[in-house]
């Protein structure tokens, strides 16, 4: 089967574009133009992650189906693995799909020929060679997620009725995600606490272990200095300058000593895929598809973006892996493919916008800096308003892909169910 444009993931950037380019095709040729291709039927934006794997936001209810999302933005969509890449030929091979258990074949291999294809395929972490990743979880994708929250609960429950009374987590890397993911874990155990007797409280002990001097080392230091303060608030454990040397089943093992450890979640560094050194496009280091400064590949009609792209930016450094590059990206290749599709000539060069950084710390606190201020400068927010403003973010993704109208819908029917049900998934 032929397509004109092909958006390889579904994330952030590669959902927004696909859409974009569906409404702006129209109804009746956006579906037979444009195919956008994941692994997985649902999309969960990827900066909510953590919030999953502690159980305060249920995917099942934030989760959008694909396959919905194409007929209301007019685009086709396919589940599937990408497996192999032929930039010469414009075609790409689909694994094969199984059903959950690995048994009976649902559908079978495929091939997809292109005129112009965009890898939005994202990253994943990056353990530096550390010894025993087995012993780790990540947190990559929705299905992750899960899989950690699950595990969670099991261990919530069986230190509620041990002897002891205590669960040890480690967490590894003091980024956004490992930051936001032991304070939103600190919420959820705090909400089963105080639903239970006094004979099924235990304690938890969290400690984030990052190499860096301090935590979130890419942001301002003031950032850094007001999550330290909320985090040892909540008392969380903080050790920075720290080397993890290797990873065991019940341990962290450390320079500055070993740490107990119940489950063991890995948030240090990304990269992306070992498979895409096979796709004949040149990759760096971290296996990033090297672009131009219109986000093309040394192939024709080939593009990357999000988090599997490295893209020259400012000073030698590249577009970082946040959700606002691969945005940005996505409205810089809608106004680029649709120039081609109109046989216009396109010159612009994408040029990244940092806007700031804000990370969320529990219910009503979070700290960012916001860049591009009247003064032309940045400027530091913390407490309720970065927390709503973080909030904020989301919805403004929603916006992008389902319109203003069913994004007020979706976030008042989520606000009532919460209401009802409680925040945190127990099951």
């Amino acid at each position: 089967m032929h397509y004109d444009i092909v958006v390889v993931g579904g994330g952030a950037g590669g959902l927004e574009l696909a859409s974009k380019l569906g409404r702006a095709m129209g109804r009746k040729v956006g579906p037979e133009k444009v195919l956008l291709i994941d692994r997985s039927v649902f999309h969960i934006w990827k900066p909510t992650l953590h919030e999953v794997a502690a159980g305060t936001l249920n995917p099942q209810q934030e989760g959008l189906s694909y396959s919905i999302l194409a007929r209301s933005n007019h685009f086709s969509f396919m589940v599937g693995e990408l497996i192999k890449f032929d930039p010469q030929a414009k075609k790409l091979t689909l694994k094969e799909v199984h059903n959950q258990h690995g048994g009976e074949l649902i559908i079978p291999e495929r091939h997809v020929t292109f005129d112009r294809c965009i890898l939005a395929i994202g990253s994943g972490s990056n353990f530096f060679n550390t010894p025993g990743s087995e012993h780790a979880y990540v947190l990559e994708n929705a299905q992750d997620a899960q899989e950690f929250h699950a595990h969670l609960l099991n261990l919530f429950a069986r230190a509620a009725y041990s002897e002891d009374k205590r669960l040890s987590v480690v967490i590894v890397g003091a980024g956004a995600t490992g930051v936001e993911l032991s304070a939103e874990m600190m919420e959820a155990y705090h909400e089963i606490q105080d639903n239970s007797g006094s004979g099924q409280r235990f304690r938890i002990e969290i400690t984030l272990v990052e190499a860096a001097p301090r935590v979130l080392s890419g942001l301002p230091e003031k950032v850094s200095a007001q999550a330290i303060q909320a985090l040892r608030q909540k008392h969380i454990k903080v050790m920075t300058g720290t080397r993890v040397l290797g990873l065991h089943s019940d341990r962290v093992e450390t320079d500055q000593g070993d740490l107990a450890a119940d489950v063991i979640v890995w948030a240090a560094g990304i990269k992306a895929a070992d498979r895409n050194q096979e796709y004949g496009l040149p990759v760096n280091r971290i296996n990033q598809f090297e672009v131009n400064r219109q986000l093309q590949t040394p192939a024709d009609g080939v593009y990357a973006m999000g988090d599997c792209a490295a893209c020259e930016w400012e000073d030698g450094k590249f577009v970082p892996a946040r959700a606002q590059a691969a945005h940005q990206q996505a409205d810089f290749l809608c106004d680029l493919l649709m120039a081609y599709e109109k046989g216009r000539d396109f010159n612009k060069e994408f040029v990244y916008k940092d806007s700031g950084s804000l990370v969320s710390l529990g219910t009503n606190h979070g700290v960012g800096n916001l860049m591009g201020s009247l003064s032309g400068g940045s400027f530091f927010i913390e407490g309720l308003i970065a927390k709503y403003m973080y909030m904020s973010l989301h919805l403004m993704h929603h916006k992008a892909i389902i319109g203003i109208r069913k994004t007020i819908l979706l976030a008042l029917s989520r606000f009532a169910q919460k209401r009802v049900s409680g925040r945190l998934k127990l099951h």
